[in-house]
């Protein structure tokens, strides 16, 4: 990288954008860049296809770097979605790229655990979570589907390069809080336009401590405060987390030391309390002992943000030998079929099964609403998930609520939001 004593130190974002744009790239300047890889969900790319029929380019500039994968409706509930997913597999067909059908799971879980992200990477998504990949030091973030369309003709897009909002998590994770917590926490904290078009660089001993999937979690919902990615350095754990998913050499890239940041936010979660955001926005967040008592009829654990085994896993020890509440419903979705393999493998499936929980298709499941586990006027989810907007689920008369896997797992017990503590 290009550096003088008149130049200033670069941010993670800034030399990632630097590199794939081939010129010095500071916060501020407008660049185009070429592009890693280009994702494309069924509730987008419907569109993009358009888009890119009217763009009158015949063929994607490089199918190996294109993949559209369909989670949001799977399978299919009506038959004006199955309509979209056979222009998807026609398209698909047509220009050779790589498609996951319905099944396979989630856009945000599929990506990075079938290789397609390497650190270092420059990755647009055309849905809003693509930020999830930040968690392996890949600039990944979220474009409309016109944007996916041009990049899919070019392999270029143009970008904004973003200032940084450094965030510190000081301390050690108490007994029973999970990621999910500490990024509701920082979004409680800055609220939902905190960091509208500024990139997260996120450090702490907590983060260390983090398996890779916990690390997704708290990258995934870096949208909910405004930003355009949720970075994270590639350490050991990242790159052994690559290895064993990816076959491109990673690129890894850090900030320099003097580095210039538009903010930095340091959060001590020592003591911090399981956090739960409550209807309608996610920066609508209290923690748990400020709750009361809340009744809830559907829990769901699952999500982009959720949906991997150690979430389930910490839900099924909590659930193991207990029961559902008579009265409640707990949906669980696992975030890919490899990961639904490996809850049967190690046993988690069965234990969720025999503690009450209903499966379905890997994918978005209830999320979105469309087709999974959509609430009844006036009931209370407690959910997994990154959104819980009015009508987010499928019903704009029921109240959602948010919380990590095990505090949904513990509300399940009750038939209330719990405090997962007591049974971590």
């Amino acid at each position: 990288m290009i550096t003088s004593p008149n130049v200033p130190q670069q941010t993670i974002a800034e030399k990632i954008l630097s590199t794939h744009a081939g010129k010095l790239a500071r916060a501020g300047d407008i660049v185009i860049a070429n592009l890693d890889y280009l994702i494309g969900q069924d509730g987008t790319s419907g569109v993009a296809i358009d888009s890119f029929r009217k763009l009158g380019v015949k063929k994607v500039f490089d199918p190996n770097k294109i993949a559209i994968i369909i989670d949001h409706s799977s399978p299919s509930p009506n038959k004006g979605v199955s309509d979209i997913h056979q222009k998807i597999r026609e398209f698909q067909k047509e220009q050779g790229f790589k498609l996951y059908d319905i099944g396979c799971g989630v856009c945000h879980q599929i990506t990075p655990e079938q290789g397609h992200a390497v650190p270092g990477d420059l990755i647009i998504g055309a849905d809003s979570h693509t930020c999830t990949y930040g968690a392996i030091n890949v600039f990944s973030t979220g474009i409309g589907s016109t944007d996916l369309a041009a990049g899919w003709a070019s392999g270029k897009l143009w970008f904004k390069v973003p200032e940084t909002l450094k965030v510190i998590y000081n301390g050690k994770l108490p007994k029973g809080v999970f990621s999910k917590d500490l990024i509701l926490k920082l979004i409680g904290d800055i609220t939902a336009d905190g960091a509208t078009y500024l990139t997260l660089e996120i450090y702490g001993d907590a983060i260390s401590a983090m398996p890779v999937d916990a690390r997704f979690t708290i990258s995934n919902m870096a949208i909910e405060c405004g930003a355009k990615a949720g970075l994270m350095e590639a350490d050991k754990k990242a790159l052994d987390w690559v290895k064993q998913h990816a076959k491109r050499t990673p690129k890894p890239v850090s900030a320099d030391k003097e580095a210039k940041y538009a903010k930095t936010v340091e959060i001590d979660i020592t003591k911090l309390e399981p956090q739960i955001a409550k209807p309608h926005t996610v920066d609508n967040v209290a923690s748990v002992s400020q709750i009361g008592d809340i009744p809830v009829a559907q829990g769901l654990i699952g999500t982009c943000t959720n949906g991997r085994l150690e979430d389930f896993q910490i839900s099924a020890k909590i659930l193991k030998g207990k029961k559902v509440k008579e009265g409640c419903r707990l949906i669980i979705a696992p975030a890919s079929k490899t990961i639904l393999l490996d809850m049967i493998k190690d046993g988690t499936y069965q234990t969720l099964l025999e503690a009450g929980a209903i499966a379905v298709t890997p994918g978005c499941g209830p999320c979105v609403g469309t087709h999974n586990g959509v609430p009844s006027d006036g009931e209370n989810v407690i959910s997994t998930a990154n959104r819980n907007f009015k009508g987010r689920m499928g019903n704009p008369n029921s109240f959602i609520y948010l919380g990590s896997p095990a505090t949904v797992a513990a509300s399940m017990i009750e038939g209330k939001i719990a405090d997962a503590r007591k049974y971590c």
